[in-house]
């Protein structure tokens, strides 16, 4: 049984900044997840970023949609991840605000 985690980050970047953080920041946090997690692929739609990995065996996927002031996260954590869903969505609202804090 898989677990949704919706996270909704309000920002004052705007659309195009806010695209530019999330695609930095990806790409950080693919880098530190190294050889605990498996093949990680993103594309963009216009402002939507889907993305899947591999993680514990387990299939993870989700997207995160821009808007002028705002950014959705919705992440669909399979089987046995889903019992850390709550713990994750506190972290991924956390790091997601840093991320889109305005500098």
């Amino acid at each position: 049984m898989s677990k949704p985690i919706t996270v909704d980050i309000p920002h004052e970047l705007g659309r195009e900044e806010a695209r530019r953080r999330i695609e930095e920041g990806f790409g950080r946090f693919s880098s530190q997840l190294g050889a605990v997690a498996g093949a990680v692929s993103r594309d963009w739609d216009g402002d939507m970023m889907r993305f899947s990995l591999q993680a514990m065996g387990q299939a993870i996927s989700g997207h995160i949609a821009v808007a002028e002031k705002s950014v959705r996260l919705e992440v669909l954590l399979p089987g046995i991840l889903g019992m850390i869903a709550g713990k994750l969505k506190g972290r991924l609202k956390n790091e997601g605000q840093i991320l889109l804090e305005k500098k």
